[in-house]
């Protein structure tokens, strides 16, 4: 909030106190954090914990989708809550932190922080923890504030009230430490987007500081050098990015023709069912049976393994099991029609008998799907 020089900044407890209508983003993403997890309810989402399929429908990070893409997921992430008292505290935080945050900076800046660091502690994750997690929340987002929080009271603590800065600055740090510590302990606790967010946060805050009196320090410097460092260390994770196992279109892809070879199967079966026991006979030879064996039964096999084998993901997608042993089911059951076409065309009475009954007798089952 900008100030005449010759007038004495307001007292920062004060501002903490701020109501809604002089905070109007921080008020508004509240807002939008609580009105997309009650739809998320709505769509089949729990309380306590909503799983991971519903997290990713709403837009969570995940490296196979994040990096299949969907970067929008680094924005989206933010306002996705695994359950009411995860939305609970990052809700709380942001109107204890936020308002006096907003106050300091102004709505603009207060939005390109959140969002800013919100993306970079998004974006730790999927270094360090290898893309194997299902991540949201504003808890980095969240933690940027005390990051900001924190760079301006530093710099500004010849200008604060020394027992405010004491108060602030001890709260902020004590609050930030805490749960960073905890982060380490609580496997549930992504302490990569906290860590993430909060090192943005000061970096962002810096980058976007204004004097706050007109005896505060020049921020030219402070600005160029935090700008710098927030491009390096953006850059820097870029570069470590790691590939992800797998690509989530390709995974979902692998289920779609999962659930369509089994369809397919089962109709090939009962039509392979119906040929044997028709047998020859009606007008119809062995060749001519052997013929349809090979054009609905063989032919049906052959072309449903093309299909498994075009809709194969990477090794480590949830689906590659299941295809690889669907291919192998689907190659033995097109090889054993076309021997037993082969066998009605021999002209052999006991081979025909001896392919009949083979056949005949019970398939091996498919596996099942993912």
């Amino acid at each position: 909030m900008t100030k005449p020089a010759s007038s004495r900044p307001p007292a920062l407890t004060d501002l903490m106190r701020s109501p809604a209508r002089t905070v109007p983003v921080v008020t508004t993403l509240v807002a939008i954090n609580v009105l997309v997890f009650l739809a998320m309810l709505l769509a089949g989402a729990g309380w306590w914990h909503s799983p991971n399929e519903v997290q990713l429908a709403w837009g969570a990070n995940f490296g196979p989708a994040t990096q299949d893409g969907q970067w929008w997921r680094m924005v989206t992430a933010m306002f996705v809550h695994r359950g009411v008292v995860h939305l609970a505290v990052n809700m709380w935080a942001l109107w204890d932190a936020g308002r006096l945050v907003e106050r300091l900076l102004g709505p603009w800046r207060l939005l390109l922080l959140y969002l800013g660091s919100g993306i970079v502690g998004n974006l730790l994750p999927l270094v360090v923890q290898g893309n194997q997690a299902v991540s949201g929340g504003a808890s980095g987002a969240v933690f940027s504030l005390y990051g900001a929080l924190l760079a301006f009271l530093w710099r500004e603590r010849r200008q604060v009230e020394a027992g405010e800065f004491k108060w602030l600055f001890g709260g902020a740090l004590a609050f930030s430490g805490l749960m960073l510590g905890l982060g380490q302990v609580i496997p549930s606790i992504n302490n990569a987007a906290h860590a993430g967010g909060f090192a943005a946060g000061v970096l962002i805050g810096s980058l976007l500081a204004r004097p706050w009196t007109a005896q505060s320090p020049s921020t030219l410097r402070l600005q160029w050098a935090a700008g710098l460092t927030l491009v390096l260390v953006v850059a820097g994770l870029v570069w470590k990015l790691p590939a992800p196992a797998y690509l989530l279109g390709e995974e979902l892809k692998a289920r779609e023709s999962i659930a369509e070879f089994l369809q397919e199967d089962q109709r090939i079966s009962q039509r392979w069912g119906s040929l044997l026991q028709s047998g020859p006979g009606n007008g119809q030879t062995f060749e001519q049976l052997a013929g349809r064996i090979d054009a609905e039964v063989t032919a049906g096999y052959e072309r449903s393994f093309d299909e498994l084998a075009a809709a194969t993901p990477g090794g480590a997608a949830p689906s590659a099991k299941a295809l690889e042993a669907l291919q192998a089911y689907a190659a033995q059951r097109a090889e054993a029609a076309r021997a037993l076409s082969q066998e009605l065309r021999s002209g052999d009475p006991q081979a025909i008998e001896d392919a009949l009954s083979k056949a005949k007798a019970k398939a091996p089952k498919p596996a099942k799907g993912s």
